[in-house]
C-alpha cells in the first residue's frame, strides 16, 4: 500500500511512524512533512491547503490511501478533491469538516442531534456578546467561531478580557462553563460504523497547574485510570452515533477522525467541542499504545468497510507525551534556535526545519518537539518521557513538569 500523508506537524510525525510500521505499507509519502517525518517517509513539496495540488500529487504518486492530518486542508476541501480522483481518503469533506471549521455549526448539529453540551449563543457583534456574557456569568467562555490552531478559546473570570477576545475574533460563540475533568476521545468512522480509540487527556495552558494562556497543547496521556468504566460506551451512544446520523441525514456523512472534546460534569459527559482530525498532542500518546496496524484501520474507514474491521488491539501500560515549546510561545514564538537531542526514539518533530547553510536542526514553530514514552503505568511513562525531555537542547525552551502527574498520584476527582 502506498500512503500519502498530508501535513507536517507533530500529529503527522506520529501518524507517519504508525503508518511506516504497518507491514501492509510499502511506501509513505509526506507532503510537506518535516525533518522527523523525513526519517520514515519520502517528502514532497506541496501547498497542503491547495485541493487540486494535493489531488494531483495523490495521482502522481499512485497513492492507495491519502491521510489528511491538519484541519485547514480539510476545511479547504482537500478531501473532496482527492475523492473526485477516485482515491480513498481518510478525512471528511469540507462540509462535514465544518464541525471544526465553525463552532456555531457544531452547536447547530449538536442541538439537532440531541447531544449533551453547554448552552451557547453565536454572537455577531459586541451587543450580542454583552448579552451572552451577562446571562452565563463567570467563568466566561468565548470561542472564535473559525479555525484558530487550538488557541481561539478564552476561559476567564475577567469580563473585560472576554469582551476583548470576542472583539478581536469577530464572530464568536459564547457558552456556559462546563466544570469537570476534560477528556479527548478519538473515533475512527466511515460515516456509519465507528470505532473509538483510547480516551486521553491533554493540557492546554502553557504553565504548570494550568496557569497562563491557552496553547495548541502542552502534553497528554492515555489511558485515564480515573475515568468511569462506561465512559466510552456512553459517549458513543449519546454523542457519536447521533452526530454521525445527523450528518448523514443532511447528506454530508463524516468519514475520518471525529475528535470529541468532553467535560465530565456532575450531570455526566458534555461536549466541549468537535474536531475533524486527530488531536495534537493526544495522537502521540494514543498511537503509542495502538497495536492494531494503523494503515489498515484508516483505509477501512476511507473505503466504507469499517464494520468488517477486527476489534482494536492495545498494548498494556500507559503513554505520556510532553511538548517542548520555543521561547515566547504562545504569544510570539522564537524560531531559528539550534536543537540537539532530537534524534532519539520517542522524540516527535513538530515545528522543526533544517538550516539551509549547514543542515543543522532548528526550531521553526511554537511547539517544536514532543517526547512520548510508554511504561507499565503512568508514573513509569512520565519518568521515561521526562528523561527524553531532559536530553533535548533548545535555548529558551519551555515545557510543563506536571503532565499526567495528578492522574498518576490519584488526585483527579469526578464531580458529584
Amino acid at each position: 500500500m502506498r500512503v500519502l500523508l498530508v501535513g507536517g506537524g507533530g500529529r503527522e510525525h506520529a501518524l507517519a511512524l504508525g503508518l511506516a510500521s504497518d507491514s501492509a505499507v510499502e511506501r509513505v509519502i509526506a507532503a510537506p512533512g518535516n525533518p522527523g517525518i523525513a526519517e520514515v517517509a519520502e517528502l514532497r513539496a506541496v501547498d497542503p491547503v491547495d485541493p487540486q495540488a494535493v489531488a494531483a500529487l495523490a495521482v502522481e504518486t499512485a497513492a492507495d490511501l491519502v491521510v489528511i492530518g491538519p484541519e485547514a486542508p480539510l476545511v479547504a476541501g482537500v478531501a473532496d478533491a482527492v475523492r473526485a480522483k477516485g482515491i480513498p481518503v481518510f478525512g471528511p469533506s469540507a462540509e462535514a469538516a465544518r464541525l471544526e471549521g465553525s463552532k456555531a455549526f457544531a452547536k447547530e448539529i449538536m442541538t439537532a442531534a440531541g447531544v449533551p453540551t453547554a448552552r451557547a449563543y453565536a454572537c455577531l457583534d459586541a451587543a450580542d456578546t454583552d448579552r451572552a456574557l451577562a446571562e452565563f456569568g463567570p467563568p466566561y467562555v468565548v470561542k472564535n467561531d473559525g479555525l484558530a490552531a487550538g488557541k481561539g478559546v478564552v476561559v476567564t473570570d475577567d469580563r473585560a478580557e472576554a469582551a476583548r477576545h470576542a472583539a478581536e475574533c469577530g464572530r464568536v460563540v459564547v457558552e456556559e462553563y462546563l466544570s469537570g475533568p476534560e477528556v479527548s476521545l478519538f473515533v475512527v468512522t466511515d460515516g456509519e460504523a465507528a470505532l473509538p480509540l483510547l480516551p486521553a487527556q491533554d493540557f492546554k495552558r502553557i504553565g504548570d497547574g494550568d496557569a497562563g494562556p491557552n496553547t495548541g497543547g502542552m502534553g497528554a496521556y492515555a489511558p485515564l485510570p480515573w475515568a468511569p468504566a462506561t465512559l466510552v460506551d456512553d459517549v458513543m451512544a449519546s454523542v457519536v452515533h447521533p452526530t454521525l446520523a445527523e450528518l448523514r441525514r443532511r447528506g454530508t456523512p463524516f468519514v475520518g477522525l471525529l475528535y470529541v472534546g468532553l467535560a465530565i460534569t456532575a450531570d455526566g459527559p458534555r461536549v466541549i467541542e468537535f474536531n475533524a482530525r486527530f488531536g495534537d498532542p493526544e495522537t502521540q500518546a494514543v498511537l503509542a499504545l495502538l497495536a492494531t496496524p494503523l494503515a489498515g484501520l484508516l483505509r477501512a474507514a476511507a473505503t466504507g468497510t469499517l464494520a468488517a474491521h477486527p476489534p482494536l488491539r492495545w498494548r498494556d501500560g500507559a503513554a505520556v507525551t510532553v511538548v517542548v515549546a520555543s521561547a515566547g510561545y504562545p504569544a510570539s514564538a522564537r524560531t531559528g534556535d539550534v536543537i540537539t537531542g532530537a534524534d532519539r526514539p520517542g522524540v516527535i518533530h513538530a515545528g522543526t526545519a533544517r538550516r539551509a547553510a549547514d543542515g543543522a536542526l532548528v526550531s521553526a514553530g511554537g511547539r517544536v518537539l514532543s517526547a512520548t514514552a510508554t511504561g507499565a503505568d503512568l508514573t513509569a511513562a512520565r519518568d521515561a518521557a521526562y528523561a527524553l525531555v531532559d536530553g533535548i537542547g533548545l535555548a529558551g525552551s519551555q515545557h510543563r513538569r506536571d503532565i499526567a502527574l495528578a492522574a498518576a498520584e490519584g488526585r483527579i476527582r469526578l464531580p458529584g
